[in-house]
Protein backbone atom coordinates (compact mmCIF):
# COMPACT_ATOMS: atom_id res chain seq x y z
CA UNK A 1 0.00 0.00 0.00
CA UNK A 2 1.15 3.50 -0.76
CA UNK A 3 2.58 4.81 2.58
CA UNK A 4 0.81 8.16 2.12
CA UNK A 5 -2.55 6.41 1.72
CA UNK A 6 -1.76 4.18 4.68
CA UNK A 7 -0.91 7.21 6.79
CA UNK A 8 -4.12 8.98 5.81
CA UNK A 9 -6.18 5.89 6.59
CA UNK A 10 -4.58 5.70 10.03
CA UNK A 11 -5.22 9.44 10.53
CA UNK A 12 -8.89 8.98 9.59
CA UNK A 13 -9.22 6.23 12.18
CA UNK A 14 -7.52 8.24 14.91
CA UNK A 15 -9.49 11.42 14.23
CA UNK A 16 -12.74 9.46 14.37
CA UNK A 17 -11.87 7.83 17.68
CA UNK A 18 -10.34 10.87 19.33
CA UNK A 19 -13.53 12.35 20.81
CA UNK A 20 -15.89 9.38 21.08
CA UNK A 21 -15.42 8.96 24.82
CA UNK A 22 -16.00 12.57 25.79
CA UNK A 23 -19.31 13.44 27.50
CA UNK A 24 -21.06 16.60 26.45
CA UNK A 25 -23.47 19.12 27.87
CA UNK A 26 -24.70 22.49 26.84
CA UNK A 27 -26.13 25.55 28.48
CA UNK A 28 -29.14 27.37 27.05
CA UNK A 29 -29.63 25.67 23.70
CA UNK A 30 -33.07 25.93 22.09
CA UNK A 31 -34.91 24.11 24.86
CA UNK A 32 -32.16 21.68 25.76
CA UNK A 33 -31.16 20.73 22.20
CA UNK A 34 -27.48 20.93 21.24
CA UNK A 35 -26.94 22.34 17.77
CA UNK A 36 -23.14 22.43 17.89
CA UNK A 37 -22.36 19.23 15.95
CA UNK A 38 -20.40 20.75 13.06
CA UNK A 39 -17.39 23.01 13.45
CA UNK A 40 -17.54 23.99 9.78
CA UNK A 41 -21.25 24.85 9.76
CA UNK A 42 -20.92 26.95 12.93
CA UNK A 43 -19.29 29.60 10.73
CA UNK A 44 -22.49 29.78 8.65
CA UNK A 45 -24.73 29.82 11.76
CA UNK A 46 -25.74 26.27 10.70
CA UNK A 47 -27.54 27.64 7.65
CA UNK A 48 -25.90 25.02 5.43
CA UNK A 49 -26.54 21.95 7.56
CA UNK A 50 -29.16 20.28 5.28
CA UNK A 51 -27.08 20.88 2.10
CA UNK A 52 -23.44 20.73 3.23
CA UNK A 53 -21.33 18.57 0.90
CA UNK A 54 -17.95 20.12 1.80
CA UNK A 55 -17.43 17.61 4.61
CA UNK A 56 -19.44 14.87 6.29
CA UNK A 57 -20.23 16.72 9.51
CA UNK A 58 -23.89 17.18 8.53
CA UNK A 59 -24.87 13.56 7.83
CA UNK A 60 -26.65 13.13 11.17
CA UNK A 61 -28.88 16.12 10.32
CA UNK A 62 -29.53 14.94 6.74
CA UNK A 63 -28.45 11.34 6.03
CA UNK A 64 -29.16 11.91 2.33
CA UNK A 65 -25.99 14.02 2.13
CA UNK A 66 -23.91 10.88 2.63
CA UNK A 67 -24.63 9.91 -0.97
CA UNK A 68 -22.43 12.78 -2.19
CA UNK A 69 -19.22 11.43 -0.65
CA UNK A 70 -16.89 8.92 -2.29
CA UNK A 71 -14.04 6.93 -0.78
CA UNK A 72 -13.28 7.10 2.93
CA UNK A 73 -13.98 10.29 4.88
CA UNK A 74 -13.63 11.36 8.48
CA UNK A 75 -14.35 14.52 10.44
CA UNK A 76 -13.90 15.28 14.11
CA UNK A 77 -14.56 18.51 15.90
CA UNK A 78 -15.07 20.06 19.26
CA UNK A 79 -17.04 23.14 20.23
CA UNK A 80 -16.30 25.17 23.33
CA UNK A 81 -19.40 26.83 24.79
CA UNK A 82 -18.95 29.89 27.02
CA UNK A 83 -22.35 30.95 28.38
CA UNK A 84 -23.06 33.81 30.71
CA UNK A 85 -26.41 34.10 32.52
CA UNK A 86 -27.03 36.28 35.53
CA UNK A 87 -30.16 36.29 37.65
CA UNK A 88 -31.33 39.80 38.51
CA UNK A 89 -33.91 41.27 40.90
CA UNK A 90 -34.71 37.94 42.48
CA UNK A 91 -37.59 37.69 44.97
CA UNK A 92 -39.01 34.53 46.51
CA UNK A 93 -41.25 33.34 49.32
CA UNK A 94 -42.00 30.05 51.00
CA UNK A 95 -45.12 27.90 50.76
CA UNK A 96 -48.36 29.84 51.50
CA UNK A 97 -49.13 27.33 54.25
CA UNK A 98 -46.45 28.92 56.46
CA UNK A 99 -46.90 32.59 55.82
CA UNK A 100 -45.58 32.94 53.22
CA UNK A 101 -42.07 33.80 54.49
CA UNK A 102 -39.70 35.84 52.30
CA UNK A 103 -36.64 33.92 51.09
CA UNK A 104 -33.33 35.71 50.92
CA UNK A 105 -29.94 34.89 49.48
CA UNK A 106 -27.49 33.33 51.89
CA UNK A 107 -24.98 36.18 52.09
CA UNK A 108 -22.21 33.88 53.34
CA UNK A 109 -22.36 31.87 50.10
CA UNK A 110 -23.91 34.08 47.47
CA UNK A 111 -23.72 37.84 47.38
CA UNK A 112 -26.17 39.44 45.01
CA UNK A 113 -26.37 38.01 41.50
CA UNK A 114 -24.14 35.44 39.87
CA UNK A 115 -23.41 33.71 36.58
CA UNK A 116 -25.04 30.27 36.53
CA UNK A 117 -23.65 29.34 33.11
CA UNK A 118 -20.94 26.69 33.02
CA UNK A 119 -18.45 26.26 30.18
CA UNK A 120 -18.77 23.03 28.22
CA UNK A 121 -17.05 21.06 25.47
CA UNK A 122 -19.24 19.49 22.75
CA UNK A 123 -17.52 16.76 20.70
CA UNK A 124 -18.65 15.25 17.42
CA UNK A 125 -17.11 12.66 15.11
CA UNK A 126 -18.04 11.17 11.71
CA UNK A 127 -16.76 8.49 9.34
CA UNK A 128 -18.01 7.26 5.95
CA UNK A 129 -17.18 4.54 3.44
CA UNK A 130 -18.24 4.06 -0.18
CA UNK A 131 -19.06 0.42 -0.88
CA UNK A 132 -20.02 1.19 -4.49
CA UNK A 133 -20.62 4.39 -6.45
CA UNK A 134 -24.24 4.25 -5.28
CA UNK A 135 -24.08 2.63 -1.81
CA UNK A 136 -22.53 4.49 1.15
CA UNK A 137 -22.19 3.72 4.84
CA UNK A 138 -21.50 6.19 7.62
CA UNK A 139 -21.40 6.63 11.38
CA UNK A 140 -21.95 9.78 13.39
CA UNK A 141 -21.35 10.15 17.12
CA UNK A 142 -22.79 13.36 18.50
CA UNK A 143 -24.38 14.91 21.59
CA UNK A 144 -27.76 16.17 20.31
CA UNK A 145 -29.22 17.16 23.67
CA UNK A 146 -27.69 18.48 26.85
CA UNK A 147 -28.00 20.88 29.71
CA UNK A 148 -25.87 22.28 32.51
CA UNK A 149 -27.02 25.00 34.87
CA UNK A 150 -25.59 25.25 38.37
CA UNK A 151 -26.77 27.60 41.13
CA UNK A 152 -25.08 28.06 44.52
CA UNK A 153 -26.70 26.33 47.49
CA UNK A 154 -27.90 29.48 49.18
CA UNK A 155 -29.45 31.35 46.27
CA UNK A 156 -32.95 32.81 46.48
CA UNK A 157 -34.50 30.27 44.08
CA UNK A 158 -32.87 27.20 45.62
CA UNK A 159 -36.19 25.36 46.11
CA UNK A 160 -36.80 25.49 42.35
CA UNK A 161 -33.40 24.22 41.28
CA UNK A 162 -29.73 23.93 42.13
CA UNK A 163 -27.93 21.78 39.57
CA UNK A 164 -29.53 20.56 36.33
CA UNK A 165 -27.36 18.38 34.14
CA UNK A 166 -28.19 16.23 31.13
CA UNK A 167 -25.55 14.51 29.02
CA UNK A 168 -26.29 12.50 25.88
CA UNK A 169 -24.37 10.45 23.34
CA UNK A 170 -26.05 9.58 20.02
CA UNK A 171 -24.64 6.59 18.10
CA UNK A 172 -26.01 6.87 14.57
CA UNK A 173 -25.07 4.33 11.84
CA UNK A 174 -26.30 5.54 8.45
CA UNK A 175 -26.77 4.07 4.97
CA UNK A 176 -27.33 6.16 1.84
CA UNK A 177 -28.12 5.40 -1.78
CA UNK A 178 -27.19 7.63 -4.70
CA UNK A 179 -30.35 7.00 -6.72
CA UNK A 180 -29.27 9.19 -9.65
CA UNK A 181 -26.66 11.87 -10.15
CA UNK A 182 -29.19 14.42 -8.89
CA UNK A 183 -30.89 12.53 -6.01
CA UNK A 184 -29.60 10.83 -2.87
CA UNK A 185 -31.60 9.33 -0.02
CA UNK A 186 -30.40 8.07 3.34
CA UNK A 187 -31.50 6.87 6.73
CA UNK A 188 -30.12 5.65 9.99
CA UNK A 189 -30.68 4.10 13.39
CA UNK A 190 -30.10 6.13 16.54
CA UNK A 191 -29.12 4.73 19.92
CA UNK A 192 -29.10 7.56 22.46
CA UNK A 193 -27.61 7.25 25.94
CA UNK A 194 -28.74 9.85 28.48
CA UNK A 195 -27.39 10.54 31.95
CA UNK A 196 -29.18 13.07 34.15
CA UNK A 197 -28.74 14.77 37.51
CA UNK A 198 -31.27 17.15 39.07
CA UNK A 199 -30.91 18.69 42.51
CA UNK A 200 -32.70 21.30 44.59
CA UNK A 201 -32.89 22.52 48.14
CA UNK A 202 -35.79 21.30 50.30
CA UNK A 203 -37.51 23.64 52.75
CA UNK A 204 -37.43 21.23 55.68
CA UNK A 205 -38.27 24.02 58.11
CA UNK A 206 -41.59 24.79 56.39
CA UNK A 207 -42.49 21.14 56.04
CA UNK A 208 -41.78 20.51 59.73
CA UNK A 209 -43.95 23.51 60.65
CA UNK A 210 -46.88 22.13 58.64
CA UNK A 211 -46.38 18.78 60.37
CA UNK A 212 -46.83 20.49 63.74
CA UNK A 213 -43.34 21.24 65.01
CA UNK A 214 -43.57 24.27 67.29
CA UNK A 215 -39.86 25.09 66.94
CA UNK A 216 -39.59 24.82 63.14
CA UNK A 217 -38.09 27.77 61.27
CA UNK A 218 -39.29 28.04 57.65
CA UNK A 219 -36.59 28.63 54.99
CA UNK A 220 -33.79 28.37 57.58
CA UNK A 221 -33.16 24.62 57.79
CA UNK A 222 -32.68 23.30 54.29
CA UNK A 223 -32.18 19.75 53.14
CA UNK A 224 -31.07 18.76 49.68
CA UNK A 225 -32.68 16.40 47.17
CA UNK A 226 -30.78 14.86 44.26
CA UNK A 227 -32.03 12.63 41.44
CA UNK A 228 -29.49 10.70 39.39
CA UNK A 229 -30.23 8.17 36.67
CA UNK A 230 -29.55 7.06 33.12
CA UNK A 231 -31.19 5.22 30.23
CA UNK A 232 -30.95 4.26 26.56
CA UNK A 233 -33.49 5.35 23.97
CA UNK A 234 -33.83 4.47 20.29
CA UNK A 235 -35.03 6.19 17.15
CA UNK A 236 -34.05 6.98 13.59
CA UNK A 237 -33.31 9.67 11.04
CA UNK A 238 -33.77 10.10 7.30
CA UNK A 239 -33.01 12.63 4.60
CA UNK A 240 -32.97 13.60 0.93
CA UNK A 241 -30.56 15.65 -1.14
CA UNK A 242 -31.83 16.91 -4.51
CA UNK A 243 -29.83 18.83 -7.14
CA UNK A 244 -32.38 20.18 -9.68
CA UNK A 245 -29.70 21.88 -11.76
CA UNK A 246 -28.64 18.48 -13.08
CA UNK A 247 -32.12 18.12 -14.56
CA UNK A 248 -32.75 21.70 -15.63
CA UNK A 249 -29.72 23.79 -16.63
CA UNK A 250 -31.03 27.21 -15.46
CA UNK A 251 -31.02 25.84 -11.90
CA UNK A 252 -27.39 24.76 -12.05
CA UNK A 253 -25.69 25.26 -8.70
CA UNK A 254 -28.90 24.84 -6.65
CA UNK A 255 -29.02 22.12 -4.01
CA UNK A 256 -31.99 21.25 -1.76
CA UNK A 257 -32.01 19.11 1.37
CA UNK A 258 -34.51 17.81 3.90
CA UNK A 259 -33.62 15.99 7.10
CA UNK A 260 -35.82 14.28 9.70
CA UNK A 261 -34.97 13.09 13.21
CA UNK A 262 -37.46 10.96 15.11
CA UNK A 263 -38.54 11.29 18.70
CA UNK A 264 -36.53 9.28 21.21
CA UNK A 265 -38.19 8.17 24.44
CA UNK A 266 -35.92 8.31 27.47
CA UNK A 267 -37.01 6.84 30.80
CA UNK A 268 -34.38 7.78 33.33
CA UNK A 269 -34.31 5.19 36.10
CA UNK A 270 -32.37 6.19 39.17
CA UNK A 271 -32.56 7.17 42.82
CA UNK A 272 -33.61 10.21 44.78
CA UNK A 273 -31.42 10.87 47.81
CA UNK A 274 -32.10 13.39 50.55
CA UNK A 275 -29.35 15.03 52.58
CA UNK A 276 -30.67 16.14 55.98
CA UNK A 277 -27.37 17.16 57.55
CA UNK A 278 -27.70 20.59 59.14
CA UNK A 279 -31.48 20.45 59.59
CA UNK A 280 -31.27 19.91 63.39
CA UNK A 281 -34.18 17.86 64.69
CA UNK A 282 -36.53 19.03 61.96
CA UNK A 283 -35.13 16.53 59.48
CA UNK A 284 -35.87 13.69 61.91
CA UNK A 285 -39.45 14.95 62.38
CA UNK A 286 -40.05 15.09 58.63
CA UNK A 287 -38.54 11.69 57.89
CA UNK A 288 -40.33 10.19 60.87
CA UNK A 289 -43.59 11.19 59.19
CA UNK A 290 -42.56 9.33 56.04
CA UNK A 291 -41.41 12.32 53.98
CA UNK A 292 -38.09 12.86 52.18
CA UNK A 293 -36.84 9.27 52.41
CA UNK A 294 -34.32 7.89 49.93
CA UNK A 295 -36.11 5.98 47.18
CA UNK A 296 -35.99 4.73 43.61
CA UNK A 297 -37.44 7.16 41.07
CA UNK A 298 -38.17 7.50 37.38
CA UNK A 299 -38.32 10.55 35.13
CA UNK A 300 -39.58 10.33 31.55
CA UNK A 301 -38.19 12.79 29.01
CA UNK A 302 -39.00 12.51 25.31
CA UNK A 303 -36.30 13.95 23.05
CA UNK A 304 -38.39 15.63 20.32
CA UNK A 305 -38.59 14.99 16.61
CA UNK A 306 -37.41 17.65 14.17
CA UNK A 307 -37.56 18.47 10.46
CA UNK A 308 -34.95 20.62 8.71
CA UNK A 309 -35.29 22.10 5.20
CA UNK A 310 -32.43 23.88 3.48
CA UNK A 311 -31.32 25.30 0.15
CA UNK A 312 -27.89 26.26 -1.18
CA UNK A 313 -26.94 28.10 -4.35
CA UNK A 314 -23.38 28.01 -5.65
CA UNK A 315 -23.26 31.20 -7.67
CA UNK A 316 -19.77 30.49 -9.02
CA UNK A 317 -16.46 29.05 -7.85
CA UNK A 318 -16.10 31.81 -5.27
CA UNK A 319 -19.54 32.45 -3.81
CA UNK A 320 -22.15 30.16 -2.23
CA UNK A 321 -25.31 31.18 -0.40
CA UNK A 322 -27.43 29.00 1.88
CA UNK A 323 -30.43 29.08 4.19
CA UNK A 324 -32.49 26.76 6.33
CA UNK A 325 -35.64 26.44 8.43
CA UNK A 326 -35.92 23.92 11.25
CA UNK A 327 -38.99 22.85 13.22
CA UNK A 328 -38.73 20.95 16.51
CA UNK A 329 -41.75 19.34 18.14
CA UNK A 330 -41.19 20.65 21.66
CA UNK A 331 -44.95 21.11 22.19
CA UNK A 332 -45.17 17.50 23.38
CA UNK A 333 -43.16 18.48 26.47
CA UNK A 334 -46.12 19.23 28.75
CA UNK A 335 -44.63 18.45 32.14
CA UNK A 336 -41.63 16.92 33.85
CA UNK A 337 -42.78 14.17 36.20
CA UNK A 338 -40.45 12.49 38.67
CA UNK A 339 -42.24 9.36 39.87
CA UNK A 340 -41.34 8.50 43.46
CA UNK A 341 -41.52 4.83 44.48
CA UNK A 342 -41.68 5.43 48.24
CA UNK A 343 -42.38 8.28 50.65
CA UNK A 344 -45.38 10.33 51.66
CA UNK A 345 -44.39 13.30 49.51
CA UNK A 346 -45.67 11.75 46.27
CA UNK A 347 -44.48 12.49 42.74
CA UNK A 348 -42.68 15.72 41.83
CA UNK A 349 -44.43 17.44 38.91
CA UNK A 350 -43.18 20.54 37.10
CA UNK A 351 -45.49 22.09 34.51
CA UNK A 352 -43.65 22.89 31.26
CA UNK A 353 -46.30 23.37 28.53
CA UNK A 354 -43.67 24.20 25.87
CA UNK A 355 -44.31 25.48 22.35
CA UNK A 356 -42.80 24.22 19.10
CA UNK A 357 -39.29 25.49 18.42
CA UNK A 358 -38.23 27.25 15.20
CA UNK A 359 -34.77 28.08 13.84
CA UNK A 360 -34.11 30.29 10.78
CA UNK A 361 -30.64 30.84 9.33
CA UNK A 362 -28.92 32.35 6.28
CA UNK A 363 -25.26 32.24 5.40
CA UNK A 364 -22.59 32.59 2.73
CA UNK A 365 -19.19 31.13 1.91
CA UNK A 366 -16.57 33.07 -0.04
CA UNK A 367 -13.42 31.59 -1.58
CA UNK A 368 -11.15 34.60 -2.17
CA UNK A 369 -8.54 34.87 -4.89
CA UNK A 370 -5.78 36.23 -2.67
CA UNK A 371 -2.97 34.01 -3.85
CA UNK A 372 -3.63 31.56 -1.00
CA UNK A 373 -5.20 28.40 -2.35
CA UNK A 374 -7.68 26.37 -0.31
CA UNK A 375 -9.07 29.28 1.73
CA UNK A 376 -12.79 29.81 2.43
CA UNK A 377 -14.46 32.45 4.60
CA UNK A 378 -17.89 31.91 6.17
CA UNK A 379 -20.60 34.22 7.52
CA UNK A 380 -24.00 33.47 8.99
CA UNK A 381 -27.00 34.96 10.78
CA UNK A 382 -29.76 33.08 12.58
CA UNK A 383 -32.83 33.70 14.69
CA UNK A 384 -34.18 31.08 17.05
CA UNK A 385 -37.61 31.05 18.68
CA UNK A 386 -37.40 29.42 22.08
CA UNK A 387 -40.00 26.78 22.93
CA UNK A 388 -40.07 27.86 26.58
CA UNK A 389 -43.13 30.01 27.39
CA UNK A 390 -42.88 32.94 29.80
CA UNK A 391 -45.50 31.43 32.10
CA UNK A 392 -43.60 28.23 32.93
CA UNK A 393 -39.95 29.23 32.55
CA UNK A 394 -37.87 27.80 35.41
CA UNK A 395 -34.29 28.33 36.61
CA UNK A 396 -33.42 24.87 35.28
CA UNK A 397 -33.82 26.03 31.66
CA UNK A 398 -34.02 29.86 31.60
CA UNK A 399 -34.24 29.84 27.82
CA UNK A 400 -35.55 32.58 25.52
CA UNK A 401 -35.40 33.75 21.90
CA UNK A 402 -31.92 34.47 20.57
CA UNK A 403 -30.06 36.02 17.61
CA UNK A 404 -26.89 34.42 16.19
CA UNK A 405 -23.96 36.19 14.48
CA UNK A 406 -21.37 33.75 13.12
CA UNK A 407 -18.13 33.67 11.18
CA UNK A 408 -15.61 31.01 10.26
CA UNK A 409 -12.68 30.01 8.11
CA UNK A 410 -11.71 26.83 6.26
CA UNK A 411 -8.19 26.07 5.10
CA UNK A 412 -7.33 23.10 2.90
CA UNK A 413 -3.53 22.69 2.74
CA UNK A 414 -3.78 19.32 0.97
CA UNK A 415 -6.42 17.78 -1.31
CA UNK A 416 -7.11 15.17 1.38
CA UNK A 417 -7.12 17.37 4.50
CA UNK A 418 -8.72 20.58 5.71
CA UNK A 419 -9.35 22.34 8.99
CA UNK A 420 -12.21 24.61 10.10
CA UNK A 421 -12.48 27.26 12.78
CA UNK A 422 -15.80 28.87 13.67
CA UNK A 423 -17.01 31.50 16.12
CA UNK A 424 -20.54 32.56 17.06
CA UNK A 425 -21.93 35.12 19.46
CA UNK A 426 -25.52 34.64 20.59
CA UNK A 427 -27.61 37.51 21.93
CA UNK A 428 -30.30 36.07 24.22
CA UNK A 429 -33.48 37.98 25.00
CA UNK A 430 -33.91 38.69 28.73
CA UNK A 431 -35.87 35.84 30.30
CA UNK A 432 -38.42 36.60 33.02
CA UNK A 433 -39.12 34.14 35.83
CA UNK A 434 -42.56 34.41 37.44
CA UNK A 435 -43.43 31.21 39.30
CA UNK A 436 -46.21 31.07 41.87
CA UNK A 437 -46.78 28.31 44.40
CA UNK A 438 -49.24 25.90 42.79
CA UNK A 439 -50.91 25.07 46.12
CA UNK A 440 -50.81 26.08 49.77
CA UNK A 441 -48.40 23.21 50.45
CA UNK A 442 -46.15 23.68 47.42
CA UNK A 443 -42.87 23.81 49.30
CA UNK A 444 -40.99 25.27 46.36
CA UNK A 445 -42.82 28.52 47.03
CA UNK A 446 -42.81 31.44 44.59
CA UNK A 447 -39.93 32.92 42.61
CA UNK A 448 -39.59 35.96 40.35
CA UNK A 449 -36.68 37.67 38.66
CA UNK A 450 -34.92 38.00 35.32
CA UNK A 451 -32.06 36.21 33.56
CA UNK A 452 -29.75 38.26 31.35
CA UNK A 453 -27.65 36.05 29.11
CA UNK A 454 -25.32 35.81 26.15
CA UNK A 455 -23.25 32.95 24.74
CA UNK A 456 -19.94 32.62 22.89
CA UNK A 457 -19.10 29.47 20.91
CA UNK A 458 -15.71 28.48 19.49
CA UNK A 459 -15.28 25.42 17.29
CA UNK A 460 -12.38 23.55 15.69
CA UNK A 461 -12.80 20.69 13.19
CA UNK A 462 -10.46 18.55 11.13
CA UNK A 463 -11.53 16.78 7.92
CA UNK A 464 -9.81 13.95 6.05
CA UNK A 465 -10.70 12.15 2.84
CA UNK A 466 -9.11 9.75 0.36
Amino acid sequence: MNPNIHGRALACTLIALSVIHLPAHDAFAGGFAVRENSGSMLGNAFAGVPTNTEDISSISNNPGLLGAFDGINAAAGISFIVPNAEFKNGQASSAPAVGPVPINNDASIFKGNDDIGRNAFIPATYVSLSVTDELKFGLSITAPFGLLTDNPDGWVGRYHGLKSQLETIDLNPIVAHRVTDYLSIGGGFRAVYADAELSQAVDVGSLAAVLGSGTATPTQNDGRAKLQGDDWGFGGNAGIMFEPGKLYAPLEGLRLGVGYRSRVEIKVDGKVKFDMSGTSGEGAIVQGAGFLVNTDATAEVDLPESVTFGAQYDLNDQWAFMGQVEWTNWSEFDELVVEIDQGAQGDNITEEDWNDGWFFAVGSTYRPDWGVEGLALRLGLAYELSPVPDSTRTPRIPDNDRFWVATGINYQPFPWASVDFGYTHIFVKDADIDLEAESATDFRGSLSGEYQAHIDIFALQANLTF
